[in-house]
């Protein structure tokens, strides 16, 4: 009986430190897109997550984990919603590399625009000390990744995921969420004809 007991405190112990982790990033969120990582103190982190000092550092090691860490969530969605958009393509009978590219390209795309202001934190420079190296790494395994649909074509590759990180940062950074979306698709149009 008391193995029930133990288990079952240890369980909600387990769920409200998960709550508070995501009221931390929730919080931390809301901090950075309006204050901007610099001027984001924890302190008000932790007041908008209804939070304890303590509990933040129990969870992350401070203000740029807490940035690394919506990073990371951000990418891992992005990185979800293009598998699945190249996996529908070729459950559609698309094998051409360009179309799965396009395809992907446009769920990238989507996504940016879904989280728009989550997707503009990360570029606007407002960082955590070496994030530009993460950035950076992150471009080149986005260029990997594309190659392997492009087999031999690196110079298109090197082409294609320049000219679409440019798409992005356009993307994301407009003031204008319809015009963000032409931009968006007239760039997908332009990058198909340019390659074909």
């Amino acid at each position: 009986m008391r193995g029930d007991t133990e288990r079952t405190a240890t369980a909600r112990t387990s769920e409200r430190g998960a709550a508070t982790r995501v009221a931390l990033l929730d919080a931390a969120r809301e901090t950075f897109v309006t204050s901007g990582f610099a001027e984001a103190g924890v302190t008000e982190v932790v007041a908008r997550a209804g939070a304890s000092v303590g509990s933040l550092y129990h969870h992350f090691s401070g203000k740029a984990d807490l940035y690394l860490t919506l990073f990371e969530e951000f990418q891992h969605r992005q990185t979800q919603r293009t598998k699945q958009a190249v996996q529908n393509a070729r459950a559609a009978g698309d094998n051409d590399p360009m179309p799965l590219f396009l395809a992907g390209a446009r769920a990238y795309l989507e996504g940016c625009l879904a989280e728009r202001d989550l997707a503009a934190l990360f570029l606007r420079g407002d960082a955590p000390p070496g994030f530009e190296v993460i950035m950076r790494d992150r471009l080149r395994q986005w260029a990997r990744r594309t190659a392997a649909l492009f087999e031999h074509e690196d110079t298109l590759v090197i082409v294609v995921t320049g000219a679409l990180a440019a798409v992005v940062q356009e993307v994301t950074l407009s003031e204008d969420p319809e015009e963000a979306r032409r931009t968006a698709e007239d760039a997908l149009r332009i990058i198909a004809r340019t390659t074909s």
